[in-house]
């Protein structure tokens, strides 16, 4: 179909499109050459019906490019658009031909709208793991949700750990500018953040420096000058400290108390959760296990008799969780449906009736015992949930803003 249009261009010169006759053809062509030699004399916008190619090619074409720039391989391509110029043409045509915008058809951007958002990087940079510079960069990032999920603005961002070296910050840095990348950095040595920041401003690089500011001022507060090593460094004191012995033991402790497990231990835990089942306690026992507590659960199931030790322990200690009946419903119908429960068990975990039962039958165990708080988990991330329970917790350590008897949170 498309050679059809281009042979008409070059026999009829009366019958094409009008946007195809924009570029005029040149009066002193000879009107009897071959098919072959017209086509090849035809202006260079003629080609355009070329580019287009099978819906979906731009959008795949963007996502592979993105994980090579993650996986850090193709980092000196420039462009993160999608190049759709035909291989023989690449090398006769000029960069600013390759464009959507220069090609001089408005129909082909309509077509591939998407393929004009160009994809911009954000390099992260640290002389340790990373993991502070990719967690803040995530943590700012969820602030564009509205942007990112419709890929509005969408980004590609790629971790550069361990990077020790003046020569090899360098090369990161020249490819940033290659790309017109973001550079974000924790470099705990002075001299090397320094060179970053004075080389981001040569090659005009929007940069930020994450760890710098926040060292400076924590240095002027103690009256202390900050060591300048990265974590890990040979002069560094080790990171197996008495903390980091805590949280594998506290890890331990609550893989084996997960789900009821040996209710005689429930003395020796920081932190007791209680609710029907799935509230969420398992994952919430070992989130709040990774950053050392040491966290049991006890389910509460219609029928069977809760652990007496569970009554006998300081009930600061234990927090009740409850949800909202239909999202509850929503939870256990998929969970039956993956485990392949039979009609007849999925009838007594699943259905409506027996759901409503079952956090009646929580919220009276809730009620009974007031000095447990009860906190409702629907729409609360894990880290939202956690966030309550420690700031409770620690408020009735420390004995300070004692929140109010039987109060929901």
């Amino acid at each position: 179909m498309l050679a059809a249009t281009t042979l008409s261009l070059s026999n009829t010169p009366a019958t094409p499109a009008p946007e195809i006759l924009e570029p005029k053809p040149d009066p002193t062509q000879p009107s009897s050459l071959p098919t072959n030699q017209t086509n090849r004399a035809i202006p260079e916008p003629e080609t355009e019906p070329q580019l287009r190619k099978p819906k979906g090619s731009a959008q795949l074409n963007r996502w592979s490019r993105a994980r090579a720039v993650r996986s850090g391989r193709k980092l000196n391509r420039v462009d993160t658009a999608v190049d759709v110029k035909p291989a023989s043409r690449a090398a006769e045509t000029s960069p600013a031909a390759s464009s959507p915008s220069s090609s001089g058809d408005g129909e082909e951007e309509a077509e591939y709208p998407a393929a004009a958002v160009r994809a911009k990087s954000i390099y992260m940079v640290s002389d340790g793991t990373g993991w502070t510079a990719e967690h803040s960069v995530n943590a700012a990032l969820g602030q564009f949700d509205h942007c990112l999920v419709d890929r509005g603005c969408p980004v590609n961002t790629h971790l550069f750990s361990g990077i020790d070296d003046l020569e090899r910050l360098m090369e990161i840095i020249k490819q940033a500018a290659k790309e017109g990348a973001m550079l974000v950095y924790t470099l705990a040595d002075p001299s090397m953040a320094q060179s970053a920041k004075q080389a981001c401003e040569i090659w005009d690089i929007p940069s930020t420096d994450i760890l710098g500011p926040i060292t400076e001022a924590i240095a002027s507060h103690l009256g202390v000058s900050p060591s300048g090593l990265p974590r890990g460094a040979p002069g560094r004191t080790s990171h197996l400290t008495e903390d980091y012995f805590r949280r594998i033991e506290a890890i331990e402790f609550t893989i084996k108390q997960d789900d009821g497990a040996l209710p005689q231990n429930l003395h020796k835990a920081d932190i007791i959760l209680a609710g029907v089942s799935r509230t969420g306690k398992t994952p919430l026992s070992t989130y709040l296990a990774h950053k050392g507590y040491k966290v049991a659960n006890i389910p509460i199931v219609m029928g069977v008799e809760l652990p007496k030790t569970l009554f006998e322990v300081d009930p600061q200690k234990v927090f009740g969780l409850t949800i909202n009946s239909v999202v509850l419903q929503t939870i256990r119908r998929a969970r039956a449906k993956s485990l392949g429960f039979s009609e007849e068990i999925r009838s007594n975990y699943s259905e409506m009736d027996y759901v409503r039962m079952e956090l009646e039958y929580a919220g009276r165990i809730f009620a009974q015992n007031p000095m447990w708080p009860v906190i409702e988990i629907t729409g609360k991330a894990i880290e939202e949930t956690a966030a309550v329970i420690l700031r409770l917790y620690h408020d009735r350590q420390k004995k300070c803003s004692m929140p109010r008897i039987s109060k929901r949170y």
